[in-house]
């Protein structure tokens, strides 16, 4: 590995504090296609992207998402989605009830790695009222929200919470 890309990986935190300044759409369309190029299974690319900057809908994500007040701070939430139809069509019920989340998840750490890459501060979130968020953002049946990331140019730079150490989560099967 590179000595850039352990950097990333060692730095990276969840940032929830973020100043007002945009982002601008060639620098998210970017993020985002790193985001696309995560595995997936059997190339069936079960995901979708929608980039959420409207102030209200911004602040009704944060209500939806157990009142995380940082969401609505961020100037972009990009809400990462499955895509029900695609995954099923192309593995049945296991694509729609397993692949296509390990590709969304997949995608999402890939996307959390871009923004910091970029200069950017984002965080994971995953504990939201997905039906209401549907509703919220008028999504068309076939996409399940799977994550919401809020992303901008971070207000603090958050410490490190460490790690366990590999001996308690890493060992040979004889």
């Amino acid at each position: 590995m590179s000595k850039d890309f352990i950097t990333v990986l060692t730095t990276r935190r969840s940032v929830r504090a973020f100043l007002p300044d945009e982002i601008p759409d060639a620098k998210i369309a970017k993020l985002v296609t790193a985001a696309t190029l995560a595995p997936t299974a059997g190339n069936m690319q079960a995901w979708y992207f929608f980039m959420v900057k409207h102030e209200y809908l911004r602040r009704k994500l944060s209500e939806l998402a157990l009142n995380q007040k940082f969401i609505a701070q961020a100037p972009v939430v990009i809400v990462v989605c499955a895509d029900l139809e695609r995954a099923r069509a192309a593995y049945r019920e296991r694509g729609e009830e397993l692949y296509c989340i390990q590709e969304t998840a997949a995608a999402t750490q890939n996307l959390l790695l871009a923004a910091h890459s970029s200069g950017l501060g984002a965080c994971w979130v995953g504990a939201f009222d997905e039906h209401a968020v549907s509703e919220l953002l008028d999504l068309p049946p076939r996409y399940r929200p799977m994550a919401l990331v809020p992303m901008g140019k971070a207000g603090h730079q958050p410490s490190n919470p460490g790690r366990r150490s590999i001996s308690e989560i890493f060992s040979e099967i004889d």
